[in-house]
């Protein structure tokens, strides 16, 4: 097979360490300078895309500022079980975050991966996927007492609803769906490094297309592994709903209503998909509320429909994807990494610990920077649920209500904030409804 990008392509080469030794070297420097530029240009690429279409800004700048107080909106005994609760919840959390990135380091920094790999036999692939499989498992069981720990802590709280079966059931699902993902995409770096010499081309392409493809697919193939979803019943509700979506130019055909109930007591809502495949899904825990509050959060879920949150989420994630596919070829392509994992070259089946600890460090290093643009969306989308409901009232109560029900943090500490928080926090988000309310000449709730 020929390379139309550097001619013919690396044979599918035996698995001696002189013939990875050959691959590696087939990296040549130009090949190198090439991806270089393929990653810088991806780089600004999604930093252009990050820039202009994030909005830094939910309020206009004439906005009032309203400082968020949780004392304000919050009694002494709501803000002492908030703290008991992440107090409760931050050790376990934090070992899972240690123990990925101790694995992580172990398998690219040290030859371990290497050997216990090379004990593996069989065709190259056999071995690649076994390899993913093996330290994938090896992972989740040093985690799983970490997951049981948390769970008795939600359990504790009132928040789980859950039986242990039905928790491992729910547990076992979400590995096998990550293990499953893990696995495509690397045997596909060790397939495409043996084929190519350029290999991050179809890579990068690869990453993008999958990237997109999990993302329409998510919500008709993996989301009912979790949950059942039944359209919202006939009635006031859904009539209610359906009529401000089309106030608000957002296609709806429908809300469905997950059956959250049978794992947690917490309130919350979504959107999740797009085009044929974008659905508004509201938590039967959240039906409980009174039907303002209801509208609330779903002109919340709206905001992200019309904006094509999901859209441009997915056109990111697939840019940093593909991102991630010329970084690590260019970290392989690097010898000291190489030399310090034991492999030759990413072709060598041995090396899948090394990209499974480079993919699981590249993901927890991104996720302070997703969580920055997260709650700039979320804000958004807060504003956008206060400007068609014109509400603030309402909307202050409701963020009492989940925070309350959802024993939210209402004052993480600044570490907790970069590694976790996806969205603002409640006393954030009513300041934020008190500025609207301000600058609306609305009464401030």
């Amino acid at each position: 097979m020929t390379d139309p990008a550097t001619g013919p392509a690396t044979p599918d080469t035996p698995d001696t360490p002189e013939a990875a030794k050959a691959t590696a070297a087939a990296a040549a420097p130009a090949g190198v300078r090439a991806a270089g530029w393929a990653l810088a240009a991806l780089g600004a690429a999604t930093v252009a895309v990050v820039a202009l279409t994030t909005p830094w800004r939910a309020l206009p700048s004439a906005a009032p500022a309203v400082a968020p107080d949780p004392a304000r909106d919050f009694t002494a005994g709501q803000i002492a079980r908030s703290e008991a609760f992440d107090a409760a919840l931050t050790a376990p959390a934090y070992l899972s975050l240690g123990l990925t990135l101790l694995v992580a380091g172990v398998l690219v920094a040290t030859p371990l991966g290497a050997r216990l790999l090379g004990r593996l036999r069989g065709p190259w692939w056999v071995r690649a996927l076994l390899g993913v499989a093996g330290l994938s498992a090896a992972v989740e069981a040093l985690r799983w007492p970490l997951g049981m720990w948390s769970e008795t802590q939600l359990r504790a709280y009132g928040l789980s609803t859950q039986t242990w079966p039905s928790w491992t059931a729910d547990r076992l699902k979400d590995i096998g769906v990550r293990t499953a993902l893990l696995a495509v995409m690397v045997l596909a770096v060790v397939a495409l490094a043996r084929r190519f010499r350029r290999w991050w081309i179809p890579a990068a392409i690869g990453a993008f297309t999958l990237t997109v493809a999990a993302s329409f697919a998510y919500p008709v193939v993996i989301e009912p592994l979790f949950n059942d979803f039944t359209p919202m019943a006939a009635g006031p509700l859904r009539d209610d709903l359906l009529a401000m979506a089309a106030r608000d130019g957002v296609p709806v055909e429908d809300v469905l209503v997950a059956d959250a109930s049978r794992r947690t007591t917490a309130l919350n809502a979504y959107v999740s998909g797009f085009g044929a495949t974008r659905r508004i899904v509201v938590y039967d825990t959240l039906l409980r509320a009174p039907a303002r509050e209801v509208e609330l959060v779903v002109a919340h879920e709206l905001g992200h429909a019309k904006a094509g949150d999901v859209l441009y989420g997915t056109l990111v994630g697939g840019l940093g994807a593909a991102f991630g596919a010329c970084l690590l070829y260019l970290v392989l392509a690097a010898g000291p990494v190489r030399r310090r994992a034991g492999v030759a070259s990413a072709a060598d089946p041995r090396a899948v610990g090394l990209i499974m600890g480079l993919m699981s460090l590249a993901t927890v290093l991104s996720g302070p920077a997703q969580n920055l643009v997260s709650r700039q969306i979320e804000a958004r989308a807060d504003a956008h649920a206060l400007e068609l409901t014109r509400d603030p009232e309402t909307f202050v109560a409701m963020q009492r209500r989940l925070s309350v029900t959802n024993i939210s943090d209402l004052s993480p500490d600044f570490l907790e904030y970069v590694l976790y928080g996806s969205h603002p926090t409640a006393p954030q988000r009513i300041a934020m409804a008190r500025s609207w309310a301000l600058l609306n000449g609305v009464p401030e709730p």
